[in-house]
């Protein structure tokens, strides 16, 4: 019996730029795409070290991303290249807050769904029953599933959890769709619509749908919670709390098309439709080197071959998972801090910023990560 060759990621994306339904892509590849895709190789239920030139790299190479992350903040770092790791800098199972990186997590897990039209991202919030007690506009309620996907809902009513742009429009002020300003109220009542399609709650559905088969080392149920301001809106938020090898196996999971030892955990045709350049960075209030897809940010000012198609999850104080499939590589990074300070910061009972890693200052990192690669 021969197996089944999934499509690059490459040849996905192509067909959907040419307009063709997204999951119908895959039924059109061709030999030649076929036999340029990439291995899907996964980790066992324990992570498989190789030395660095075994996974070409140089050890000299290596020491100049040690230099860069001393004046740094940074907890933890692993690079996984061909679902092995290849480098590691302090202490990877430690169990921390992901900040907004949740949010390319509820994506991954959105896209079983959407396949099997469990939900409909054309699928308007006043159809899907969302309302807040004091109410919604008209104009607001015509925002759709993938509008909020592309944090461009057009909804500025007050998020029930802190982390988003503060500079907000007027309500009322744009249609959706069209004005991207990182909100809030998008990413919590995204988790809603989430449970309310699926009859799951978005840490059950984790557990069971990424956790499970992926065989999470560190994953704890009952770190995972709820949390927000209780009188501002329905919506709060749904935080994660994993460690850093936890979560570079997501990260291999999206390099590897949504494969996982020979189980099509993920649609690979939403991995394709989800990290799509759909709002850029031209068109974002702060001009950063990052545009954004289906709650992914894309690394637009990267052009050399290993950045091609790549895309990152991004939390605050500098928690990353950035996916490289050119070159079948994971970074994950991580400045841990602490549940306490993350559960007070989430209640609204502190306001302090401990220093951290910006998206710019990690991307200089993954730049000499791949510098450290033989040529």
């Amino acid at each position: 019996m021969t197996d089944k060759i999934l499509p690059t990621r490459r040849a996905i994306t192509q067909g959907l730029a040419l307009g063709l339904p997204a999951f119908s892509v895959l039924a059109d590849v061709t030999t030649a795409q076929a036999q340029s895709a990439t291995s899907s190789v996964s980790p066992g239920k324990d992570w498989e070290t190789q030395a660095p030139e075994t996974a070409g790299f140089t050890r000299e190479g290596l020491t100049a991303v040690d230099r860069s992350i001393y004046a740094l903040p940074t907890t933890s770092l692993i690079v996984v290249t061909s679902g092995k790791v290849a480098y590691r800098y302090g202490f990877t199972a430690q169990v921390s807050y992901l900040a907004s990186a949740r949010k390319s997590i509820l994506s991954m897990l959105y896209g079983k769904y959407v396949a099997n039209g469990t939900i409909n991202l054309d699928r308007t919030i006043e159809e899907l029953g969302i309302e807040e007690d004091k109410g919604l506009l008209p104009i607001e309620k015509t925002a759709r599933v993938r509008d909020l996907l592309i944090s461009s809902s057009g909804v500025y009513h007050p998020a029930g959890s802190p982390g988003g742009d503060e500079t907000t429009p007027p309500r009322g002020s744009k249609q959706p769709g069209t004005y991207f300003h990182y909100n809030n109220w998008d990413f919590n009542v995204l988790g809603a619509i989430f449970e309310r399609l699926t009859g799951k709650t978005v840490f059950q559905a984790f557990g069971e749908d990424l956790a499970a088969p992926l065989q999470m080392q560190d994953y704890d149920p009952s770190r995972q919670r709820m949390m927000g301001y209780q009188n501002q809106s329905r919506y709060l938020a749904y935080h994660l709390f994993l460690s850093g090898r936890d979560m570079a196996r997501l990260g291999v999971l999206m390099a590897n098309n949504g494969q996982w030892n020979g189980q099509q955990v993920i649609p690979a045709a939403w991995i394709a439709e989800s990290t799509q350049l759909r709002v850029k960075a031209s068109d974002m209030a702060d001009k950063g080197p990052l545009g954004y897809g289906y709650l992914w940010w894309i690394p637009e000012d990267r052009t050399s071959p290993e950045w091609a198609g790549s895309f990152l999850a991004n939390g605050n104080f500098g928690q990353f998972i950035l996916v490289l499939p050119a070159i079948d590589t994971v970074i994950v990074h991580r400045r841990a801090v602490t549940d306490e300070f993350s559960v007070a910061r989430n209640l609204g009972e502190t306001k302090f910023e401990p220093p951290k890693v910006s998206a710019r200052e990690f991307l200089k990192v993954a730049d000499l990560v791949i510098a450290a690669r033989m040529k």
